[in-house]
Protein backbone atom coordinates (compact mmCIF):
# COMPACT_ATOMS: atom_id res chain seq x y z
CA UNK A 1 0.00 0.00 0.00
CA UNK A 2 1.73 3.76 -0.93
CA UNK A 3 0.96 6.15 1.46
CA UNK A 4 0.73 9.71 0.83
CA UNK A 5 2.21 12.50 3.55
CA UNK A 6 1.86 15.75 2.91
CA UNK A 7 2.42 19.71 5.04
CA UNK A 8 5.54 17.77 6.31
CA UNK A 9 7.72 20.61 8.16
CA UNK A 10 11.35 21.02 6.39
CA UNK A 11 12.60 19.26 9.13
CA UNK A 12 11.18 15.92 8.82
CA UNK A 13 13.41 13.31 7.59
CA UNK A 14 13.09 9.93 6.04
CA UNK A 15 14.00 8.61 9.18
CA UNK A 16 11.08 10.92 11.23
CA UNK A 17 8.57 9.03 8.87
CA UNK A 18 9.56 5.66 8.56
CA UNK A 19 9.70 5.42 12.52
CA UNK A 20 5.88 7.06 12.84
CA UNK A 21 5.37 4.18 10.70
CA UNK A 22 6.71 1.57 12.08
CA UNK A 23 4.73 1.95 15.45
CA UNK A 24 2.04 0.58 12.77
CA UNK A 25 3.61 -2.32 11.05
CA UNK A 26 6.41 -2.80 8.31
CA UNK A 27 7.82 0.09 6.45
CA UNK A 28 9.12 -0.73 2.89
CA UNK A 29 10.04 2.26 2.02
CA UNK A 30 10.11 5.83 2.47
CA UNK A 31 10.52 8.84 0.10
CA UNK A 32 10.57 12.60 0.99
CA UNK A 33 10.22 14.30 -2.51
CA UNK A 34 12.64 17.08 -3.20
CA UNK A 35 13.66 19.89 -4.99
CA UNK A 36 15.71 18.60 -7.69
CA UNK A 37 17.57 21.95 -8.00
CA UNK A 38 17.96 23.04 -4.51
CA UNK A 39 17.54 19.52 -2.38
CA UNK A 40 15.03 21.30 0.14
CA UNK A 41 12.04 19.32 1.03
CA UNK A 42 9.24 20.16 -1.31
CA UNK A 43 6.81 19.25 1.45
CA UNK A 44 5.09 16.28 1.12
CA UNK A 45 6.32 12.35 0.39
CA UNK A 46 5.01 8.87 0.04
CA UNK A 47 5.61 5.85 2.62
CA UNK A 48 5.05 2.21 1.37
CA UNK A 49 4.02 -0.55 3.72
CA UNK A 50 3.17 -4.39 2.54
CA UNK A 51 0.41 -4.94 4.66
CA UNK A 52 -2.71 -2.46 3.85
CA UNK A 53 -4.25 -3.35 6.89
CA UNK A 54 -1.54 -2.16 9.07
CA UNK A 55 -1.51 1.00 6.42
CA UNK A 56 -4.79 1.73 6.67
CA UNK A 57 -4.42 1.88 10.58
CA UNK A 58 -1.24 4.19 10.49
CA UNK A 59 -3.57 6.59 8.05
CA UNK A 60 -6.18 6.96 9.85
CA UNK A 61 -3.54 7.03 13.16
CA UNK A 62 -1.56 10.01 11.75
CA UNK A 63 -3.44 11.96 9.66
CA UNK A 64 -3.82 15.00 11.34
CA UNK A 65 -0.95 14.53 13.73
CA UNK A 66 1.53 16.82 14.47
CA UNK A 67 4.81 16.35 13.23
CA UNK A 68 7.90 19.02 14.28
CA UNK A 69 5.49 21.49 13.95
CA UNK A 70 2.72 21.01 11.55
CA UNK A 71 -0.55 18.66 10.71
CA UNK A 72 0.53 16.10 8.85
CA UNK A 73 -2.03 15.21 5.71
CA UNK A 74 -2.15 11.45 5.52
CA UNK A 75 -4.13 9.42 2.69
CA UNK A 76 -3.77 6.75 0.16
CA UNK A 77 -1.79 7.93 -2.94
CA UNK A 78 -3.32 8.15 -6.33
CA UNK A 79 -1.46 6.70 -9.09
CA UNK A 80 0.88 8.94 -10.72
CA UNK A 81 -1.23 10.59 -14.38
CA UNK A 82 1.53 11.32 -17.07
CA UNK A 83 2.40 15.33 -17.02
CA UNK A 84 3.53 17.04 -19.62
CA UNK A 85 5.68 19.45 -19.60
CA UNK A 86 3.85 23.15 -19.78
CA UNK A 87 5.08 25.68 -22.38
CA UNK A 88 7.88 23.04 -24.10
CA UNK A 89 8.13 21.45 -27.28
CA UNK A 90 6.71 18.21 -27.98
Amino acid sequence: MNIYVGNLSRDVTENDLREAFEAFGEVASVKIITDRFTGASRGFGFVEMPTEEEGKKAMEDLNGKDMKGREVTVNEARPRTERRGGGGRY
